[in-house]
């Protein structure tokens, strides 16, 4: 019997800051947002390797400071007094960066402090190991109140799968939760495209999520 045909309605990620779950591996950051205005500066940095939270985060603190999002990469062509003007700012995947880029971020962080703004910035690496060639920059990066997302341990590993079981309204026994924790890549992007394609194949094959149905799609996946 041929598989059924799976439509791609469009999940909707949760962004909100209930909708974060907090562990050791992200407490800090949590407690970088939470503390926001009463940062000791007017800039912070997030720092974390992908999918670890860093995006969700810098939604969360969007929706407190109405903050306009830039990406690092489009700093060159940027025009920063009208960034600042804007009086809060999100700057996501700070990473290598152009002489130009790193010149216009200089004067984005002055800027920001001289007109009493916010900034939030994201980045792979912490700001202290980031490969930043000028050296003014490279010390105000050094400076700026930071927090490191790492991998989620056991408890929030856990948590995170349910929860994205329950965001897409799946019904799965606790077995297979215990199984998805002990086999999967410790991120939070593979265990939300893990439950993705666990969604899929029950849709597809009209079956119910069990542990044998995800150590097919592990493997499928090139999951351990």
């Amino acid at each position: 019997m041929p598989r059924q045909l799976v439509f791609e309605l469009g999940h909707r990620v949760a962004r909100g800051r209930e909708d974060f779950l907090v562990g050791p591996s992200n407490e800090a950051a949590v407690a970088l947002i939470d503390a926001w205005p009463a940062w000791p500066g007017p800039s912070a940095a997030l720092s974390g390797p992908s999918g670890s939270g860093k995006t969700h985060l810098a939604e969360v603190w969007r929706e407190m400071s109405g903050a306009t999002v830039i990406d690092a990469g489009g700093l060159e062509r940027a025009d920063i007094p009208a960034l600042v003007a804007g009086r809060a700012l999100v700057l996501e995947d700070v990473g290598a960066l152009s002489d130009a880029a790193e010149r216009a971020l200089f004067h984005l962080l002055n800027l920001v402090k001289e007109e009493g703004a916010s900034m939030l910035l994201t980045a792979r690496e912490a700001p202290a190991r980031l490969a930043i060639r000028l050296p003014d920059l490279a010390s105000r990066l050094k400076a700026l109140p930071h927090a490191e997302l790492g991998p989620p341990d056991d408890a929030l590993l856990v948590g995170v799968l349910v929860k994205l079981f329950d965001d897409r309204q799946l019904r799965v026994a606790e077995p297979l939760i215990v199984y998805l924790a002990g086999h999967i890549e410790r991120r939070i992007a593979v265990a939300r495209d893990v439950v993705a394609a666990l969604d899929r194949a029950s849709l597809s094959g009209k079956r119910a999520i069990t542990v044998p149905l995800a150590a097919r799609v592990l493997q499928e996946l090139n999951q351990p």
